[in-house]
């Protein structure tokens, strides 16, 4: 069980719960499926799938969690096309022009008329609690999809004191410092080949590069006009790659071959067995590099945290 997006959430104040404490709290919101006239719904469901009916997994003290939505999905073009029929049949029934706000009654009334035979379309979100370390850990590739699931997680909880979290200096200014090597770029970073460059004006462009030596002229002379980095690809430590953007977002992860080795040393007979060692080994490579590139990016600013006593 890999994470594709690592979107990372800083504990505010020292939290700790129990595996056992955190499946009583889940369980109050475990998911169930739309009713007749719902449109969506959300849950929490087990992490193993059919392999447990557990809603936490803890691995040495990392506790992985899941999120199932439910969105029931309606034509707009169906739903569109009902509603002018039977805006139209009133028109010619009653000798009258149907105004808005009598559409959007209309359309009300065909979705709910609809929405038993809507087909359903489930996300599930990913995330793992590390009181340990102190973060929450989010597999999604949006921090809205993020912020989602730890809102329902707060929810759920009834306490989550979490918030992005903050370095001394903008990741912008670090990244286009690495390109023109204006700040040193950390031993245990590598470039990558691709990475996405703004004007900072008002009306200022975009100019996305892929594949290319990120050291080159051409990149040299957006930096020179006075672009700025904003998303970068790197690789840590030759065991880790990934996109990394300016709201430290990490996208497109990708686990080297030392990790997937280990991984092929698991009986691959046991599902159960190969992902719980799948998620101690991704845990204990995230729980390194997660510290190391705040560290890189100029130092973790901790003033709104408070430590342990």
């Amino acid at each position: 069980m890999w994470f594709r997006n690592a979107r990372v959430f800083r504990f505010t104040k020292p939290f700790d719960i129990s595996a056992e404490a955190l499946e009583e709290k889940l369980q109050g919101d475990a998911f169930k499926p739309c009713g007749p006239q719902e449109t969506t719904r959300q849950g929490w469901v087990p992490p193993l799938g059919k392999h447990s009916d557990m809603l936490v997994h803890s691995t040495n003290g990392y506790h992985l969690i899941a999120l199932r939505k439910e969105d029931k999905i309606l034509p707009g073009s169906v739903v569109k096309e009902i509603v002018e029929e039977r805006s139209e049949a009133i028109e010619i029934e009653q000798s009258r022009k149907v105004r808005r706000k009598e559409k959007d009654e209309i359309k009300e009334q065909v979705m709910l008329e609809m929405l038993p035979q809507a087909f359903s379309k489930n996300r599930r979100s990913f995330a793992y609690l590390a009181p340990q370390d102190g973060l929450l850990v989010v597999d999604a590739g949006s921090s809205k999809q993020a912020e989602d699931l730890a809102s329902f997680l707060r929810k759920s909880l009834g306490s989550l004191p979490v918030r992005p979290p903050a370095v001394e200096q903008a990741p912008a200014f670090t990244f286009t410092g690495w390109l023109n090597e204006s700040i040193d770029l950390p031993g245990t970073i590598e470039l990558g080949t691709e990475c996405e460059l703004k004007d900072p004006s008002e009306d200022g462009g975009v100019v996305r590069c892929k594949g290319l030596d990120l050291k080159a002229d051409e990149i040299r002379n957006h930096l020179d006009a006075g672009m700025q980095v904003t998303k970068l690809s790197l690789t840590w430590e030759d065991n880790l790659s990934f996109v990394l953007d300016e709201e430290l977002g990490i996208k497109r992860l990708k686990f080297g071959d030392t990790l997937q080795e280990k991984l092929d040393d698991v009986d691959a007979d046991d599902a159960a067995a190969r992902f719980d060692a799948a998620f101690a080994l991704m845990t204990l490579e995230l729980a390194r590099l997660i510290p190391g590139l705040l560290e890189a990016l100029g130092g973790e600013d901790r003033s709104a945290i408070i430590e342990e006593s």
